[in-house]
């Protein structure tokens, strides 16, 4: 009787079905096996697109943050008025925030109307040949059409308002105007361009080196939504 018991349950442990994984197990290797392939692609176009050591220069002087030196030489954009932040920003020391004014309270800086611009250009500079086209479009009802010069993937959530804060609002060393020292860490010395360019290079890689220096989130879920 005990030999037969036995071997009835020999039998019974032989034909139970057996387990398979669940199915969320294989899509979360799925998931972790994608995700590596594109931090490693991700790494490889940014040491395609920007070479360490080339034309590295000082980095912005910010006073409590580290900030990587990469340069990048991007193309110039063509833009509808050839506007000078040198002029402004530079040699008439005009705050950044004052023309761009959504960037201490919004994810994008904004671009000024054409009213803000004619504000002061209805009697300053007013036989410059680009505030004679700037007019123009004034009393014509348009608006410069501008092309973007620093332009982010769709799935990258960068917003002006947080890095404002923590950089210049928050930084006890710093006033407000100072803001286009902190503008330079991701715009490069803007205060010395003509016609806005890209100079710094805004890869994943380039960003991720500054959350690190400076304590930013490391979640990927703070900057891809």
């Amino acid at each position: 009787m005990g030999y037969q018991a036995g071997e009835n349950t020999d039998q019974m442990v032989n034909n139970s079905p057996k387990r398979r994984p669940l199915p969320w197990i294989r899509l979360s290797m799925a998931a972790v096996l994608v995700g590596a392939i594109v931090v490693i692609a991700a790494q490889v176009f940014e040491k395609q697109l920007h070479h360490e050591g080339e034309d590295v220069v000082a980095g912005p002087i910010v006073p409590g943050t580290q900030f990587p030196d990469e340069t990048f030489s991007g193309k110039d954009v063509p833009q509808p008025i050839n506007f000078s932040h040198k002029i402004h920003a530079g040699d008439n020391e005009i705050n950044c925030m004052f023309c761009h004014t959504y960037a201490r309270r919004s994810k994008v800086s904004g671009i000024p109307p054409l009213s803000k611009c004619m504000g002061c250009h209805t009697t300053i500079a007013t036989e410059k040949p680009e505030i004679e086209k700037l007019t123009a479009m004034w009393e014509k009802g348009e608006n410069p059409k501008w092309n973007k010069v620093h332009d982010l993937p769709d799935f990258v959530h960068f917003t002006h308002q947080r890095h404002l804060k923590r950089f210049l609002f928050d930084n006890e060393e710093l006033d407000v105007s100072d803001a286009k020292r902190v503008c330079s860490m991701c715009h490069g010395d803007i205060a010395e361009m003509t016609v806005a360019k890209k100079s710094r290079p805004l890869t994943m890689g380039f960003c991720i080196r500054c959350h690190e220096a400076n304590e930013g989130p490391s979640d990927c879920t703070k900057c891809h939504k």
